[in-house]
């Protein structure tokens, strides 16, 4: 097939670009690169040895988008293109609103114009909310009490998928809710790569193995856990491109939903440690306050995907720390 993925130059998208191309698809990437970087296109060209047509676009402009779709065959479309930082879209929920709804609204308009009905969608666990319990099954009602504005436009995106699928019987969509995607590719030629301060815990680990960064804060540990700290279920990136690529396969009309992760939550302290001993780094860390909104333990149910999907983690957390090390070893400074 033809696949066109939207934030292809992203963490996620390039990692699910490269294992797309190595299941034998044709792949192009939307990106406008607010977030990324375009030498991503020849590490992801390095790596498969193909060329990989890129198209630097803006979602949010709807007339660039329809001109993609009119002069490009797509069959389906994997899309991760937006804002995905929850800290910050606390600070600029206005930015969050207007970016990742209206892409999405662009995107399938222009799906929907040039008849293409397959759809992949990049949700988040957010849209749970703080369900009260710790496991997180796809049976769990959504869009209550979600803490963030990041989390609340991939509710509001999941809705709009869902109306769409009501107003077009042909349309395929698969929602993938995620956890805490970790890790890089094998070959340490692309990884996470954050602009400024990180705001997920692995890259800051790394930046400070690295000396990048003199130490790690970890917020909260007095939380009602075993070693007081938040437990969070991680996920090798690879393996989450993996799930989108079983999703592509089993689509069908209508609407389906899936949880992407381990199914077993780890510890900041457990992550920190069990990285230490892979890689034989040291990692200075003190205990600052809890943020905000920060739930003590959360994790995936992942047996549906399982059941329907044949799709499971592979990669152990050894892994997603040998690998997310291999990358910035390899590229202290990112792509830069």
């Amino acid at each position: 097939m033809n696949i066109l993925v939207t934030g292809g130059t992203g963490y996620i998208g390039s990692h699910t670009a490269i294992e797309l191309i190595g299941a034998g698809h044709n792949v192009s990437l939307a990106d406008n690169l607010i977030n990324s970087n375009e030498e991503v296109v020849a590490r992801i060209q390095q790596i498969t040895g193909r060329k990989v047509p890129f198209h630097l676009i803006d979602l949010c402009d709807y007339p660039a988008t329809d001109e993609l779709f009119t002069h490009n065959h797509f069959d389906a479309v994997i899309h991760f293109a937006g804002l995905k930082a929850v800290g910050e879209s606390i600070q600029k929920p206005l930015d969050y609103y207007q970016n990742n709804i209206n892409s999405t609204l662009s995107l399938l308009r222009a799906m929907n114009d040039h008849r293409v009905n397959k759809l992949v969608f990049s949700s988040s666990a957010t849209v749970y909310g703080n369900p009260g319990i710790p496991k997180y099954d796809e049976m769990l009602s959504v869009g209550q009490n979600i803490s963030n504005p990041y989390g609340q436009t991939k509710y509001v995106i999941e809705r709009i998928i869902r109306d769409y699928c009501t107003s077009n019987s042909s349309f395929e969509a698969s929602l993938l809710r995620y956890f805490n995607p970790i890790g890089a590719h094998e070959s340490g030629l692309i990884g996470e790569d954050p602009l400024g301060p990180p705001n997920n815990l692995m890259p800051f680990i790394t930046q400070v193995a690295s000396g990048r960064r003199k130490k790690l804060l970890i917020f909260g540990n007095d939380y009602p856990t075993p070693d007081g700290t938040c437990k969070r279920d991680y996920i090798h990136v690879t393996d989450l491109a993996h799930g989108h690529i079983a999703a592509l396969n089993h689509l069908k009309p209508g609407v389906v939903t899936y949880n992407l992760g381990s199914g077993t939550p780890t510890s900041v302290l457990q992550l920190v440690t069990t990285f230490t001993t892979v890689t034989g780094k040291d990692i200075p860390y003190e205990f600052a306050p809890r943020r905000p909104g920060d739930l003590p333990e959360f994790y995936a149910d992942p047996t549906k995907a399982y059941k329907e999907l044949g799709w499971k983690t592979e990669k152990t957390l050894e892994d997603m720390c040998r690998d997310s090390w291999n990358w910035q070893s390899k590229n202290p400074n990112g792509y830069k």
